[in-house]
């Protein structure tokens, strides 16, 4: 499914866990945090920004 999400949604969502402003990877339907390493899956458009939820993202070096 490639739902796209709200612009204006991605204005004033925040990681939950650092506050920080959530990129969002349309291909892969997830919300990531640059800062905690992390992303939140996107479920039938909604982001579902639970810690038990989140994936770890490995480091690209």
């Amino acid at each position: 499914m490639s739902d796209k999400i709200n612009p204006q949604l991605l204005e004033v969502i925040a990681c939950p866990r650092c506050l920080a402003r959530l990129q969002y990877d349309q291909e892969n339907q997830r919300l990531i945090c640059c800062y905690e390493h992390i992303a939140y899956p996107i479920k039938n458009g909604v982001p579902e920004l639970l810690a038990d939820k989140a994936e770890i993202l490995k480091n690209k070096e």
